[in-house]
């Protein structure tokens, strides 16, 4: 193989390896930020459901008219 033919070949290596290293990072980026999202959305089902639990314990003759 002939010199600038190794060169052309080593330059496009070393940014390949660097374009897969940003891409990495970015990929872990995405994966924490899902992972909180996956979390956030646990809490707010679990708020949800005792929400429902506790605001409509009474019956409709319970409450009190809105212009009261």
């Amino acid at each position: 193989m002939d010199e600038p033919r190794l060169i052309e070949l080593e330059t496009k290596l070393a940014y390949l390896e660097e374009t897969l290293q940003v891409l990495n990072q970015v990929v872990a980026r995405q994966q924490k930020q899902i992972d909180q999202l996956e979390l956030l959305c646990r809490e707010l089902r679990e708020r949800a459901l005792h929400a429902t639990e506790t605001v409509f314990r009474g019956t409709p003759a319970d409450e009190v008219p809105p212009h009261y």
